[in-house]
């Protein structure tokens, strides 16, 4: 294969580091295929000056485009970024406030804190209804329970956080709200019919679009009134069929994690990103660090376009939707490591970001 077409199949993979600096195989496997992006995990981070000396190398993994930093960082629970940045309620406080104001100001202190560190694309926000309370994996991280809150302010931390210069991320289409298990250990199903589906869970979604959110991220959920028979990750149906087609979404389409037990456990991980590439997903993830395990990956992408089984006008479809999100967010210049030293500790936890965690915390 080319090495114009290998590098475009790096393209498909936002891929994981195994500790607190780039191995030296990741950065092989990077001058070969021009790697897409990485997602940063708390494993990954010891301190803010290492975290952006560590983005910037990670952004070099990308030759031809830089390459993603990703982080989820939500408040909460899920947060990989701790003191002394902002350590920030969950999300739910402020569907609680009910206050756009309140979430724009939250939006743009997050991205603030994430842009010093050299952060670029932040899986957020979640755009799921918590109509399940027995819902193991969402609860707080959801802003509200019904549609149009989560639908009202989940544009506005869109808004906020593109406005600052961070590629946005809504998640889990088509919906991971009404669930009772976790799709981290099994695969959870959605039994609600399209139009249930249309009415509450695509709204946020809708909005989210609405916005032009740069990226949304695919659930690994079980709605047989869709797809019998694959998870929404893999479900042409699903990806290609409603948010493409019917939600005209035209951004990023990336999958959740592979490794997650509810796509994993059906199949091996290189076979799932040559399935939820097929489905019209536009990048992967792949979240447990082992650089083994994303070359195979690659390799299988790289297989499935040398057969055929993903298809010259996918692979293009793909690579272009990923080098426009790009060009938006990453065609400035951006500013070195060292530059940023300069400005962290006048812009991680200041008084003026800590006040507003303060403002969401009465809500808890």
């Amino acid at each position: 294969m080319p090495l114009a077409t290998r590098r475009d199949v790096g393209q498909l993979l936002i891929g994981s580091l195994p500790g607190v600096s780039i191995p030296p195989e990741l950065r092989s496997i990077a001058r070969e295929f021009d790697l897409g992006g990485v997602i940063l995990f708390s494993r990954n981070i010891e301190a803010p000056e290492q975290v952006s000396e560590m983005a910037a190398e990670a952004e070099a993994l990308g030759r031809d485009m830089p390459a993603w930093v990703s982080v989820d960082q939500e408040g909460g629970r899920v947060a990989r970024l701790k003191d002394p940045f902002t350590v920030w309620p969950p999300m739910a406080t402020l569907g609680r406030a009910g206050s756009e104001d309140l979430a724009e100001r939250f939006g743009r202190a997050l991205a603030a804190e994430l842009a010093a560190v050299g952060v670029t694309l932040d899986y957020a926000p979640v755009l799921d209804i918590h109509t399940n309370p027995s819902n193991p994996v969402i609860g707080d991280r959801a802003l509200a329970d019904t549609a149009s809150e989560v639908s009202r302010l989940g544009r506005v931390l869109v808004r906020a956080l593109q406005a600052s210069g961070i590629a946005a991320c809504g998640k889990h289409f088509p919906g991971h709200g009404d669930t009772s298990t976790d799709s981290h250990v099994e695969l959870p199903l959605v039994e609600h019919p399209p139009d249930r589906l249309r009415a509450v869970e695509f709204e946020p979604f809708r909005a989210a679009i609405a916005e032009q959110v740069a990226f949304i991220m695919t659930a690994h959920v079980l709605v047989p009134s869709l797809d019998e028979q694959r998870p929404a990750t893999l479900s042409p149906a699903i990806v290609e069929g409603v948010l493409r087609r019917e939600l005209g979404f035209e951004g990023v389409i990336l999958s959740d994690d592979l490794e997650m037990k509810a796509v994993s456990a059906r199949s091996p991980v290189p076979a799932a990103a040559v399935e939820a590439i097929q489905a019209g997903c536009d990048a992967v993830l792949v979240c447990g660090g082992s650089v083994d395990l994303q070359a195979e990956t690659l390799e299988a992408l790289v297989r499935a376009v040398e057969s055929g089984a993903i298809t010259a006008a996918r692979l293009d479809d793909a690579w272009r939707r990923l080098k426009r999100a790009k060009e938006r967010f990453l065609g400035g210049g951006r500013r070195s490591a060292r530059e940023r030293h300069r400005t962290l500790k006048t812009v991680l936890g200041r008084d003026e970001h800590r006040a507003v965690a303060d403002e969401m915390a009465a809500f808890l």
